[in-house]
């Protein structure tokens, strides 16, 4: 039986997300993948989907509507694979009791104000021109394993050579049954 592999979006989910299809490619015939779109997740209707409007709707509870929404669905311990605001949901919603083997989050929002992490391995990739990304000395001392990929920005993983990269790593530590991130070179 596959593992369980739940995949949550960045902030703008199905919408602009087709760099998602090539993560599912990767990882379908080697996980029981479960996917939510964040931006279905918070329940966010505007009339104009503008990046400052997003972002706005979710700190002004549309990140709470979303981590509400992932508490009742989900109740099997599994993986999870995450981007930006999904990677912030998953990292809360563990917090309050939603059963995770293993969390990899690329680019979530807004860690570095977190002082608590989930209780299971965590695997965090930013990019290095992410601006609030968490500093080394955070990291340690959450004891999380974290990567700083040189000259990308926040939105890395809708990369192909980020893709590549993290499908790799989730694949090779499914193998080794550990899912801890490398510091595997990039694809080129």
């Amino acid at each position: 039986m596959a593992e369980r592999l739940v995949v949550l979006s960045d902030m703008w989910g199905a919408k602009k997300g087709l760099w998602i299809t090539s993560y599912l490619g990767y990882l379908q015939q080697y996980f029981d993948i479960v996917f939510y779109d964040s931006l279905q997740l918070s329940d966010i209707k505007l009339s104009d989907y503008t990046p400052e409007n997003v972002c706005e709707a979710f700190s002004k509870g549309g990140m709470n509507i979303a981590l509400a929404q992932l508490l009742s669905k989900e109740r099997e311990e599994s993986h999870y694979l995450t981007f930006c605001a999904g990677g912030t949901i998953a990292w809360n919603a563990a917090l309050r009791g939603l059963p995770m083997k293993s969390l990899t989050a690329i680019s979530p929002l807004s860690l570095h104000m977190q002082n608590e992490k989930p209780e299971c391995k965590v695997n965090l990739l930013f990019g290095e021109y992410h601006r609030d990304k968490p500093t080394a000395k955070w990291a340690s001392e959450l004891d999380v394993n974290m990567e700083i990929v040189p000259n990308f920005g926040r939105e890395l993983y809708s990369d192909d050579k980020i893709i590549q990269k993290v499908s790799l790593n989730l694949l090779q530590g499914l193998l080794k049954n550990t899912l801890s991130f490398k510091k595997l070179p990039l694809v080129s």
